[in-house]
């Protein structure tokens, strides 16, 4: 199972045009809606609705562990991967950390050190020793320093099964790399890298 975790100022329908390619490779997916986003993809986010507000960044944390609970109570018996767009690419770490014994693998597009403590990241990568994939945006949509950041979280991981991806043709920040509408030149490059990481979870 992939636990789907979108970026700053969005909501589930990040996810609408990547997940039924997920599917069709074997993986059951769920998406949701954290209290840190708002409506980017022309979509809602009910969880910021409801709560009338959207919190910073760590305060979605609560939401992910959510997901992973609604996984377990569920009877998924399968592995659970999570998966982080932005600011939850950093979060995906916390969550992995917390819980070694629950997440089997963990996919990073575009993290950075996000949160108010600018070692958190690096501090919980330390502690995995799963299999982890790291992607950065390349060309029009990548910042100066957003390779070199999320390679210090890279170097940080002792992971032997640690991928560090950077697209030849083109990346865009977060998961927008997989989305027709955003990267239509690079998309398909990117997705064989994705997919290729989650075979050894087939």
């Amino acid at each position: 199972m992939l636990l789907l975790f979108h970026q700053a100022d969005a909501n589930r329908h990040e996810y609408d045009p990547i997940a039924p390619r997920l599917v069709r490779a074997g993986f059951n997916c769920l998406a949701i809606d954290q209290r840190s986003g708002g409506g980017l993809w022309a979509g809602r986010n009910l969880t910021v609705e409801a709560l009338g507000h959207s919190t910073d960044f760590l305060g979605a944390l609560p939401d992910l562990e959510a997901a992973l609970a609604w996984a377990r109570a569920a009877g998924h018996s399968g592995k659970v991967l999570v998966w982080g767009s932005s600011y939850s690419a950093a979060l995906v770490f916390l969550l992995a950390a917390k819980y070694p014994q629950e997440v089997a693998g963990v996919l990073a597009f575009s993290p950075a050190e996000y949160l108010p403590d600018k070692w958190a990241v690096r501090r919980a990568a330390k502690k995995l020793a799963i299999p982890v994939f790291i992607t950065v945006a390349h060309g029009m949509d990548a910042g100066l320093d957003e390779e070199q950041s999320a390679r210090n979280i890279y170097e940080a991981l002792p992971s032997r099964g640690k991928v560090f991806y950077v697209p030849l043709i083109l990346g865009r920040h977060g998961s927008a790399t997989l989305r027709p509408d955003q990267n239509p030149l690079g998309m398909e490059e990117n997705w064989r890298a994705v997919l290729r990481f989650l075979r050894q979870f087939g």
